[in-house]
Order: structure tokens, then C-alpha cells, then sequence
């Protein structure tokens, strides 16, 4: 059974950056792996994923142009970085796989086209 861990979430003043790790335990059967993150009384938000056999990496508007996303075959992990954070990027950040395709296409940030999740990281950005 494929499970994914997250780590790596703190409190950050707002301007400064993060860094997640999720680590993958078990055979990942995937296409697709993503960042997600819900802040309290929203739903959970899609905000960047990478497509496994092309290196293809997508990024929600919300993070564009201050977001990266890295995959460690060798280390069985998924990364997220994000920089200029903003209270608005407060939440609980979750990692997640899919054997579908769904990464590549408009459907993306559709939590239902993913099938195991981690248990996610707390991440509160400050003023």
C-alpha cells in the first residue's frame, strides 16, 4: 500500500518562502503527483502538480511565477517550493498521486482525479 507523507510546514513571515517534502513509501503506481492545500472553511485547492513520465510541471494562478515542484526518483519524494508568501497561502498543504493523466489537462486541480493522499502539513504565513 502506497503512502505519502508530507513534512516540512511551520509558521513563515509574510514575504518568505516554504519548502515541503512528501515521501513516498510503497510502489507508486502514477502518472500524476500534486500539491494541494485547504485553508480553514475553504476546499482544497489545487496548486501545482508534475506529470511522472514527461517531467511536465503545471502551477495554479494563485502561485504562478513564485512556485516550483521537483521529483526525487532516487529519494522516493516530491517537493514544493513557493516564495512571496502571502497570508493567502495559509493552509494545510497535502500531496497526492493519481494514475490518471488528469495533471496534463484542465482538470488538474480536481481533488476527486486523485487517488492516495498524504495527511498533510500546517503552514501559516503571518503579517
Amino acid at each position: 500500500q502506497v503512502q505519502l507523507a508530507e513534512s516540512g510546514g511551520g509558521s513563515v513571515q509574510d514575504g518568505g518562502s516554504l519548502r515541503l517534502s512528501c515521501v513516498v513509501s510503497g510502489e507508486l503506481r502514477a502518472n500524476c503527483m500534486a500539491w494541494f492545500r485547504q485553508a480553514p472553511g475553504k476546499g482544497r485547492e489545487g496548486v501545482s502538480a508534475i506529470y511522472l513520465p514527461t517531467g511536465g510541471t503545471y502551477f495554479h494562478p494563485s502561485v504562478a511565477g513564485r512556485a516550483s515542484i521537483a521529483r526525487d526518483n532516487a529519494k522516493n519524494a516530491l517537493y514544493l517550493g513557493i516564495d512571496a508568501l502571502t497570508p493567502e497561502d495559509t493552509g494545510t498543504y497535502y500531496c497526492a498521486s493519481s494514475t490518471t493523466s488528469y495533471c496534463t489537462t484542465t482538470a488538474a486541480w480536481l481533488p476527486d482525479k486523485y487517488n492516495n493522499w498524504g495527511q498533510g502539513t500546517q503552514v501559516t504565513v503571518s503579517s
